[in-house]
């Protein structure tokens, strides 16, 4: 069946050396961009940029698309909207060097806004973002994690439908359900026609998992997407060993009405945008470590594996190919 199997290889190293080595090991050649040496992608200097398409070009290594920083845990509702729009603004001419449409957002944390104006100001943001992306020739993808939609699939088509852009669609990851707290398959069954990439990651209440050990239900996730004509790569993302998220601010919870405030609302102590901070205003889990760090908003540790990191990874890409069905190349 067509869809190729990619790694965002920053969870196994952060140099890229190793993590096309990685892909390397696993027999895979294609790359989702978040980090290189913890660096996220629009943040590298042109010439680190230049270096690192260089070497993806020469080993014939495709980039399926990059995880950006809009709207996600660093990126909270009421901060400066400049930030996402000069970020699309590198992005758009890295991806056209790339060889890719696609960017994960996600919708913006709460910071103690009312519900009525968390939604606007998310939505407006989100359409603005669509309309310029659609002008560069981009695709925003938009993942069940953190913001206003979060694992909600209610919200989830207000947003689709609010935004109605071809330039954004859905990024599904079949985790972040039992690390966030909802039932993702139950998610999925209602947005799957909106999926254009998938994150592949597993979890149960202990801990994350290679994929196929957890209780995400990733066979059932995968076969409905294939039933419904899903072709797209799937990435993996373990959270198993490192964890190259940027830190977040502490958030201010805004509860929804009538059920609280929701893991996606703002990050409680423990899970990214909570707990104690150093004197750079960045917590100790935030930084790029080791299995058994930072824990989610779910009591989900972020990280069950043992071994090096590499090790790590690449048994959960063996994990996954399996479940796939075997390792695919880059010629879907």
């Amino acid at each position: 069946m067509p869809g190729e199997l990619a790694g965002l290889t920053d969870e196994a190293a952060p140099d890229l050396a190793t993590q096309l080595a990685v892909l390397d090991e696993l027999g895979w050649s294609a790359i989702e961009l978040r980090t290189v040496d913890h660096v996220p992608i629009a943040a590298l200097t042109d010439r680190a940029f230049a270096a690192v398409a260089d070497a993806l070009a020469v080993r014939g290594v495709r980039t399926v698309g990059v995880a950006s920083r809009i709207g996600g845990w660093c990126r909270p509702v009421t901060g400066p909207f400049a930030d996402d729009l000069a970020e699309l603004e590198v992005l758009s001419r890295r991806c056209a060097v790339l060889g890719t449409r696609y960017v994960r957002i996600m919708s913006y944390p709460n910071d103690g806004l009312p519900e009525r104006q968390w939604r606007e100001r998310a939505v407006a943001r989100v359409a603005v973002l669509a309309e310029l992306a659609g002008a560069a020739g981009l695709v925003l993808l938009h993942e069940n994690c953190a913001g206003w939609v979060g694992g909600d699939p209610r919200r989830t088509l207000d947003l689709l439908g609010e935004v109605a852009s071809p330039a954004l669609k859905l990024l599904f990851d079949t985790g972040n359900g039992v690390a966030h707290g909802y039932d993702g398959y139950a998610l999925l069954a209602q947005v799957v026609d909106h999926v254009a990439h998938v994150h592949v990651k597993d979890a149960t209440p202990e801990g994350f998992v290679p994929p196929g050990e957890g209780d995400a239900r990733v066979a059932d996730c995968v076969a409905l997407l294939r039933a419904e004509g899903y072709r797209g790569a799937w990435t993996l993302e373990p959270h198993l060993a490192a964890l190259p998220h940027p830190a977040a601010p502490a958030l201010r919870p805004e509860p929804r009405p009538g059920d609280g405030a929701r893991p996606t609302d703002a990050a409680p102590a423990g899970a990214p945008g909570g707990g104690p901070r150093d004197a750079g205003g960045v917590r100790p889990a935030d930084h790029v470590g080791p299995a058994g760090g930072a824990v989610s908003a779910s009591g989900v540790r972020r990280g069950s594996g043992s071994g090096s990191a590499v090790e790590v990874f690449v048994g959960a890409g063996r994990a996954m190919a399996v479940l796939l069905g075997g390792p695919r190349s880059s010629t879907s």
